[in-house]
């Protein structure tokens, strides 16, 4: 039998440094701190620099070893600087985790709304966020990864991306272009760099965060309409907790997946899976 130390190596990532963008928000946030629990050295990377330090400050306070890293994921000049002073801090950069995105009421569609209706800029600003978000952070830190051969990437991509979602329709058509780079960089950054340099994602079911809590809760705590409809199609019957995808985001970026590439796994109560029948 395998004993407990061969088993917590499989999911150790002690000496690794990880870079984990949108990791001010909730779901960033959570598998930074989680990242951090297994050992990692956890960059937080997001837009609001005071936000970034608390949620560092959090990871430190718990033990863990965690650096704000301010940053737009849509300006490679200031992800270039990020990189730069991972590199001149830690010698090297191991993880990457893409968990910038999200959506914007002016992208979706409203009930009493039309999709014809929709502005472009709207549109446009959701796709750029989603896709660039996470593609710009791939070449700038992956360009790191590749120069040693090594290295994990993990972009987060979401139900809407496999699934026609009502409403929703930017979001769904970024996300899946998000699975679509994530297994074409799968091939060819394993063709071109070595079969140690990975690239997979997550696709989270319905999770409860500030961008989308309004649609699926009603103020006093109750689901909605869209929310009701969501948990009766959810076996788990309830919405996902950030903590849910912690495990998974640890397992695919360290050494127990290292054979793991170019998928996509859906941590989602089993929505996928579901026909409604």
């Amino acid at each position: 039998m395998p004993s407990s130390g061969y088993l917590e190596s499989l999911f150790r990532l002690d000496d690794r440094v990880a870079v984990v963008t949108g990791g001010t928000g909730v779901l960033g946030g959570a598998i930074a701190r989680g990242l951090a629990r297994a050992g990692a050295r956890v960059a937080v990377l997001g837009r609001r620099e005071a936000r970034a330090e608390e949620v560092a400050a959090e990871i430190r306070a718990a033990g863990g070893d965690a650096v704000p890293a301010p940053a737009d994921v849509l300006d490679t000049a200031s992800l270039e600087r990020v990189r730069e002073d991972l590199l001149a801090r830690f010698g090297r950069l191991d993880v990457l985790v893409n968990a910038a995105g999200g959506n914007q009421p002016a992208a979706t569609v409203t009930e009493q709304g039309s999709f014809f209706d929709l502005p472009p800029a709207a549109l446009r600003e959701v796709l750029d966020l989603n896709l660039l978000g996470t593609l710009l952070p791939c070449q700038v830190f992956g360009a790191a990864m590749a120069r040693r051969g090594e290295g994990a990437i993990l972009n987060i991509s979401s139900m809407a991306a496999r699934r026609a979602l009502t409403r929703v329709v930017a979001y769904g058509a970024a996300k899946a272009a998000v699975d679509s780079l994530t297994r074409w960089l799968a091939v060819e950054l394993a063709r071109r760099h070595g079969a140690g340099l990975r690239v997979n994602a997550i696709a989270p079911g319905f999770f409860l965060g500030d961008q989308n809590r309004a649609l699926l809760l009603q103020p006093d705590g109750a689901p909605t309409a869209r929310g009701h409809a969501i948990l009766a199609h959810t076996p788990a019957g309830r919405f996902g907790e950030p903590d849910d995808l912690v495990a998974t985001a640890v397992w695919l970026s360290g050494p127990g997946a290292a054979f793991v590439t170019g998928v996509v796994v859906p941590v989602d109560g089993g929505f996928d899976a579901f026909s409604g029948v």
